[in-house]
């Protein structure tokens, strides 16, 4: 029976990133023969090829590309084990990545982070936005510690704490003409030019929550990536957004905002803390969590200024 090693799926990795064996043997600091003999090797006891030659460049056979996936997901985690296991011989406790599946939340999670560190200062936090709604699996594969999310799903091996309330508000600038309301219809939005993260409109409230259900459209739809520009147009009156009352409040002194409830009633969420069940009880993890549920004071504040 073929044993695949790690070294083979490095090289596999690396052919597959940079498409040459020059590159992938400098990257790895081995000899260009030596990298092919290994292969070639791997590919005897296989019985099939992993790339083929097109002129100078490698492409990689079906079986090639499964064991570039292989690597993908394998390698981070030979990588973020032997990490751990340095720190642990160094007597630090490690990193605990956060994995961010929500936009604002990056500006809540910056209100713990102070505490924590200066409370743990063997632990570091390592925040991670390339998974943004796709946390779910990079918890499960180890990439990730703690997943940020307002969307928790349930799964077996995972556990959702709730840590924060909030609502979802709309915001406009003081000179719109929706400003003196104290709440707003769905209706009222048809005129709008809606401004939202770059996120699927299933997957915004102001969307699956408010208008969705009341069969109405903004005028427009604008995408948005980052929070502070976001709040700029709405300042210029380039339209309308929707976001957390406390991040509102929070930029109100840098621009002319103002918050407004959506519908009579509001729409209230929460932020969770997603972490692997088996992880639940290590104490730094508790104490995260403990943090974040501190920070509800946040909103509870800003809701007696309401």
């Amino acid at each position: 029976m073929p044993t695949i090693e790690r070294s083979h799926l490095e090289i596999v990795r690396a052919v597959n990133e940079h498409g040459s064996l020059t590159a992938a043997a400098d990257l790895l600091y081995v000899t260009q023969p030596a990298l092919s003999h290994s292969i070639r090797k791997l590919e005897d006891a296989l019985g099939l090829k992993i790339w083929t030659r097109e002129g100078r460049t490698l492409r990689l056979t079906q079986a090639g590309e499964y064991l570039a996936a292989v690597a993908n997901r394998l390698l981070p985690q030979f990588e973020r084990a032997e990490q751990q296991l340095q720190q642990f011989a160094q007597g630090e406790r490690g990193i605990m990545r956060i994995g961010m599946e929500c936009h604002p939340c990056y500006q809540w999670l910056l209100k713990i982070a102070a505490p924590f560190l200066q409370a743990w200062p063997g632990v570091d936090l390592d925040v991670i936005q390339k998974f943004q709604f796709g946390g779910i699996d990079a918890l499960l594969a180890h990439d990730i510690d703690v997943l940020v999310t307002p969307d928790p799903l349930k799964k077996q091996a995972l556990s959702f704490e709730p840590v924060f309330d909030y609502e979802q508000v709309l915001v406009v600038d003081d000179a719109h003409p929706l400003r003196r309301k104290k709440y707003v219809q769905p209706e009222q939005l048809a005129d709008q030019t809606l401004i939202t993260y770059p996120v699927p409109t299933d997957r915004l409230d102001v969307f699956s929550r408010f208008l969705t259900p009341a069969g109405v459209i903004p005028k427009r739809h604008k995408l948005i990536e980052t929070t502070d520009i976001m709040l700029q147009m709405v300042a210029s009156g380039r339209g309308v957004a929707a976001l957390p009352r406390w991040l509102v409040e929070q930029r109100r002194d840098r621009f002319a905002i103002h918050p407004i409830r959506l519908g009579e009633k509001g729409v209230d969420k929460q932020i969770f803390l997603g972490l692997r069940t088996k992880d639940k009880d290590i104490d730094y993890m508790k104490s995260f969590v403990e943090m974040a549920r501190e920070s509800r004071a946040i909103e509870s504040t800003r809701g007696e200024n309401r």
